[in-house]
């Protein structure tokens, strides 16, 4: 799961972006309204938690515009003001989700991940092949019932292939999918992250590489 954090709060930004990450998401950050618009408008997330009160472009304006484009990101308000007339203005403007400052992290966790779920409406929360499970709200994953020790890359690639439901994914594809904006996108660490999965996952083998394509459960 990709997100974007836009809060000009640098200190709240970096807070939130470490909890998101050991939740095994892949997390951005901008300080400001205009940075963030960019960002938001080239790069395919799932969620975007935006802050209203942001300098240079405001929040609702953000909102306005990526409503308009017709991106398919789903928007959490995160907001000092919390009256219900705060409320309503703020989804009236297309955002799908409001949460006022300050916030219980496992909720904003949930938040996220409820809206992430609206975002891909095909996949279930839960996401099965045979004896492998991804519960994609408690962030766990499961094979044979046994609990697998995964990093927030490894949970990212394995959520890509079980929503991908067989069909195959390419490199690009998981590296956009479960890195953030840092990642070399020559690097070879979609290849190295897949290696180490499948020890994890053990046998049989589950994951499949189909050559010069990607893989694929």
């Amino acid at each position: 799961m990709r997100v974007l954090v836009i809060e000009d709060d640098r200190e709240l930004a970096e807070a939130v972006a470490v909890g998101l990450r050991r939740a095994r998401m892949a997390v951005d950050i901008s300080t400001d309204g205009g940075t963030g618009l960019e960002l938001a408008l080239e790069t395919d997330y799932d969620v975007l938690v935006l802050d209203r009160d942001l300098p240079g472009i405001h929040g609702d304006e953000v909102c306005t515009r990526l409503v308009r484009a017709g991106t398919r990101t789903r928007i959490l308000m995160l907001t000092a003001a919390a009256s219900a007339d705060d409320l309503v203005d703020g989804l009236g403007l297309g955002a799908d989700d409001y949460l006022p400052k300050p916030f219980e992290f496992p909720v904003l966790v949930a938040r996220i991940c409820a809206l992430a779920r609206r975002s891909h409406p095909a996949a279930p929360p839960l996401l099965v092949a045979g004896d492998l499970a991804l519960d994609t709200g408690r962030r766990q994953a499961t094979r044979a019932g046994r609990a697998l020790d995964l990093t927030p890359k490894e949970f990212g690639v394995l959520e890509l292939l079980l929503a991908a439901r067989g069909r195959t994914v390419s490199t690009e594809e998981l590296l956009e999918g479960a890195w953030d904006r840092a990642a070399d996108p020559f690097t070879t660490a979609v290849k190295i992250t897949v290696s180490r999965l499948r020890s994890k996952l053990g046998e049989p083998a589950v994951i499949h590489t189909v050559a010069r394509s990607g893989y694929r459960i």
